[in-house]
């Protein structure tokens, strides 16, 4: 792996990049079609990448610590995974008839997870979570669902409830206000979702039981990146489990994000086995994919051979077979070995960020597990969504942070969190604890101040 080069590093402005982004601003509303590539005072635009390292137009080369959002569990242009889908897009990327690498894939995903009897595939994790919820509303009859506060789940208008719920909106902890993300979301779906509050089971509990009636499902990520990467407590999971099953609710996990933290997801934290699970990005090996895996007559609201087909359900790129091949690929190299390797890399990564914070003697902390971590720009790690919510004087300072960290070499999510990927050695991430110690010694006094 190369060094990002210091001194391209240093040049000023990247011409060529704010010259595409003055014709994107012409087409594109904002300039893009997706929010997490922006940056001031424009966004860049990669050229080329391989393993864990990006380039961009200008020749200068990064670090990959977003890894797309997740998604990137082989890092970039891995060869196995290249050399698979060169075969197939020269057999065809898409038909009206079945391929059988569907049926190979669905079988490894079955295989891998004791709650998937059966499966189906998607075209991205959003509409993987809309699924679950569409089935779990055909299966028990009933319009509402529940979620937690401040967890992101996609665009679906019931799934992105509360995602950000601030100070102003989000009510008082017993009993959390629905808060709509975008304008002109409608006020039924509002009134058809019950906001809880991650981790806490008491008021959790009593929320759902003045609901019991109407509710088809709990839906829940098991870290959710928004609310803070902070794991789910294992009495926070068995307490959703044990009521979903007495109120005839389902108990629905979203794993986009955290089916990478085992060989079956970060379900097997917990075992406790859920009704339905959504997944996506990382089970794609660097292609768009989505799915829906659980019981089998819950899945079977889907059967277009039953007597009265409750949710029918298609897609027209749904298990294409290019994303299929990749996806299968990149799932069997990350094998039970590969998991247990990365999640050791991902604990080093946590451990050295907490003794190089503990050194500099800054108000920041770290939080996740397995393969992900998020830095804190506060004294103690966040246990809940309200503790994690980062004030605007926060987000400022998180914001020159990660340019401090990007204009040296390394790039982490817009939110502070990062993921890693296989490529990736303790030589890399001792790069990133390097990067991330000077970023603090250089802000010290601004984080002092703040706290």
């Amino acid at each position: 792996m190369g060094i990002p080069n210091q001194e391209l590093l240093a040049h000023k402005p990247l011409n060529r990049s704010a010259a595409i982004y003055e014709r994107a601003l012409r087409v594109l509303p904002g300039g893009c079609s997706r929010n997490a590539i922006l940056r001031q005072p424009h966004p860049l635009y990669a050229s080329h990448a391989s393993g864990c390292m990006i380039t961009d137009i200008d020749g200068v080369e990064r670090i990959d610590f977003a890894n797309n959002m997740t998604a990137m569990i082989h890092g970039h242009a891995d060869p196995r995974i290249g050399e698979a889908v060169s075969k197939q897009v020269e057999k065809g990327t898409a038909f009206n008839i079945g391929t059988e690498v569907e049926i190979d894939f669905a079988e490894h995903m079955v295989s891998r997870s004791s709650s998937f009897e059966k499966i189906r595939f998607v075209n991205s994790g959003t509409e993987a979570v809309m699924a679950c919820l569409k089935a779990a509303r055909a299966f028990t009859g009933r319009p509402k669902i529940a979620k937690a506060e401040g967890a992101y789940h996609g665009l679906y208008d019931y799934a992105e409830i509360s995602q950000t719920a601030q100070p102003s909106n989000w009510g008082e902890i017993d009993r959390p206000n629905p808060v709509p993300v975008c304008h002109g979301t409608p006020p039924k779906a509002l009134e058809d979702v019950v906001v809880i509050p991650f981790n806490d089971v008491e008021r959790s509990i009593a929320i759902l039981n003045e609901q019991a009636e109407d509710l088809a499902c709990v839906l829940i990520d098991l870290m959710p990146h928004r609310a803070g990467l902070i794991p789910a407590t294992g009495e926070y999971v068995t307490a959703l489990r044990n009521w979903t099953s007495r109120n005839a609710s389902l108990l629905v996990y979203d794993e986009v994000i955290t089916y990478r933290s085992s060989y079956g997801g970060a379900q097997e934290w917990y075992h406790v086995d859920p009704d339905l699970t959504a997944m996506g990005k990382m089970i794609g090996g660097g292609f768009p994919i989505g799915a829906i895996a659980g019981r089998a007559n819950v899945m079977d609201v889907m059967d277009p051979f039953a007597k009265k087909v409750l949710f029918p359900h298609s897609g027209t790129f749904s298990a294409n077979p290019v994303s299929m091949v990749a996806g299968l690929t990149a799932m069997q190299v990350f094998d039970a070995d590969a998991v247990e390797a990365l999640n050791a890399l991902g604990e080093y990564t946590r451990d050295t960020l907490r003794a190089v914070i503990s050194d500099v003697d800054v108000p920041a902390s770290v939080t996740g597990r397995g393969s992900m971590f998020k830095i804190h720009l506060k004294p103690q790690p966040p246990a809940s969504y309200r503790e994690a919510y980062a004030q605007p004087s926060e987000t400022k300072l998180l914001s020159e942070f990660l340019n401090l960290l990007f204009d040296d070499g390394i790039i982490l999510i817009n939110s502070g969190a990062g993921t890693l990927s296989t490529p990736m050695t303790r030589d890399v991430v001792d790069r990133l604890v390097l990067t991330v110690r000077s970023a603090l010694l250089s802000m010290r006094s601004q984080l002092e101040e703040q706290t």
